[in-house]
């Protein structure tokens, strides 16, 4: 069955002077002028994203949009017309959100996230009124599990994050070492599924406190036997800075270091570790 809005595994069916024609049970293909694949012949299966293009012919392509249907994603508004909003999703055809799928007017060259659907005439369309769609409570997931989020709004706590374009997630301020901002995607870890089933995420893979400090300590003595026995860092040093050398949380890092201290393998002041 075609799947409007993402991948097919197509096969071309014929090909007239510069046209090419998938013929499927939805109707004819088309691939958009200039976008016909060079390889294109009678006979061959082609993987290709197909949407519905101008006056709504199925359309396919070979690029890959920035999302499919189903996806979150940070698209930029390029177009403001008669019908709402247009957004470039990567593909020669603009993605319409529909005045009546803003929650608020959208503004032009700004960002916006957005869910991505298909309308009742299985038109790709996208839609910023899409939070009662991402659920709260998780019976899916596990404890470690990585997964694909995108970064929705600060908060006093943290991030407010999306988790696999389906489910809230929170990364709290204490679990934060490196920049984020909202429509940013990157991979986490689910820390923890809480009592009331909401989930609190990681943006580092959890592993059990000896092993990480085993092996944090090991990189740390590989740094200092790297440069001279001397290191820029220490209890005192800002989590900033300790996530930028070894990516890891101060916690972590005061840990390893206090490890490598028993050992008797380094001596340490507020800004500094040093090999004995």
């Amino acid at each position: 069955m075609l799947k409007i809005g993402k991948f097919n595994q197509l096969k071309v069916q014929r090909q007239q002077n510069e046209w090419c024609f998938i013929d499927d049970d939805e109707g004819v293909i088309l691939f958009p002028d200039n976008e016909v694949p060079k390889r294109c012949k009678a006979g061959i299966s082609l993987k290709v994203f197909v949407y519905s293009g101008k006056k709504g012919q199925l359309t396919a392509t070979i690029h890959t949009p920035k999302a499919q249907v189903d996806d979150i994603a940070w698209l930029k508004v390029t177009d403001i017309g008669r019908v709402g909003a247009f957004l470039d999703w990567g593909l020669s055809k603009d993605l319409l959100v529909p005045f009546n799928e803003q929650r608020y007017p959208l503004i032009l060259d700004k960002s916006y996230l957005v869910k991505i659907f298909l309308d009742d005439d299985d038109r790709v369309t996208a839609t910023t009124r899409f939070e009662h769609l991402i659920i709260d409570e998780s019976i899916y997931f596990k404890e470690g599990q990585q997964v694909p989020i995108i970064i929705a709004e600060k908060t006093d706590l943290g991030f407010k994050a999306i988790v696999d374009n389906s489910h809230w997630g929170v990364i709290y301020n204490n679990e934060i070492f490196q920049p984020l901002e909202k429509g940013l995607k990157l991979n986490a870890y689910i820390k923890k599924i809480r009592e009331d089933k909401r989930i609190d995420l990681s943006l580092q893979p959890l592993v059990p406190v000896h092993t990480q400090t085993s092996d944090l300590s090991d990189r740390i003595l590989a740094q200092l036997n790297a440069q001279d026995g001397y290191l820029a860092l220490g209890d005192k040093s800002p989590p900033e800075a300790i996530y930028s050398a070894f990516a890891v949380s101060k916690k972590a890092f005061k840990q390893a270091i206090g490890a490598l201290y028993k050992k008797e393998l380094i001596t340490t002041d507020k800004q500094s570790i040093r090999l004995r």
